[in-house]
Order: structure tokens, then C-alpha cells, then sequence
């Protein structure tokens, strides 16, 4: 799995997750830092990349669009330091691995793991 970590996370989280061998990218090191939520979302589809933020535009883009893809993580948590959201991530990814790779929303909160299968059908 490819992950594409958005502007609204520190690209720390990407530098992490790349060395605990993860294949991750912070779109400023891609040249879409200042990029529109649409054109980041169209270049993980492209790429077959999960988009990894905390900005809730992605899920509107995803159900707006009834894409199957790209899976999309949400972080939706008080404590939003980047070691918080990695150690969560990380710990989490074996279990959502599978929704993910089929297409899915995950999002991460304070209590609890949801996972939405896409598209979003009412």
C-alpha cells in the first residue's frame, strides 16, 4: 500500500512511516502542497495511493464523486500530535489493511475505529 499523506499532518508523519517501511509521500514532496483537495485526490487515484488527513473535503470529494477510490483515513482526534496519530495508525493497520485495500473510508477517533466501504450509498 502506497500512502499519500495531505498538508493537514505534518510531513513528519510521512518521514515516520517511510521508516518503519511503509511506502508514504507528503505532497509537498511531490510539488502539490498548495494543490486543490481535487487535484490531490485525483493523483492518488492515479497512483493507486491512500490519502492519509485530517480534512474532511476528501470524504465529501469520494461521495460527491461515488468513487470506489482512493481509500481514504481520517483522523478525527483531540490529540493530533503526529507520534499520537502515527502510534494509532501503525498499531491499527493490520486490521484495516484489507478495507483499505478494497476501498474504504477509515476513520480514526478518540474511542473508536469506523470503516465505511465505498462508493457511499445511501
Amino acid at each position: 500500500m502506497k500512502f499519500l499523506i495531505d498538508n493537514a499532518l505534518s510531513p513528519r508523519f510521512a518521514e515516520r512511516l517511510t521508516k518503519l517501511g511503509h511506502d508514504a509521500v507528503h505532497v509537498r514532496e511531490i510539488g502539490l502542497s498548495s494543490a486543490l483537495d481535487e487535484v490531490i485526490f485525483d493523483y492518488a487515484s492515479k497512483e493507486n495511493m491512500i490519502i492519509v488527513s485530517e480534512d474532511t473535503d476528501f470524504g465529501t470529494i469520494l461521495a460527491m464523486r461515488e468513487s470506489i477510490k482512493p481509500s481514504f483515513i481520517l483522523f478525527r482526534m483531540e490529540n493530533k500530535h503526529t507520534e499520537n496519530l502515527l502510534n494509532i495508525f501503525v498499531s491499527n493497520l493490520p486490521d484495516i489493511q484489507e478495507s483499505l485495500e478494497q476501498g474504504s473510508v477509515v476513520v480514526f477517533e478518540d474511542q473508536r475505529i469506523r470503516i465505511r466501504k465505498l462508493p457511499f450509498k445511501d
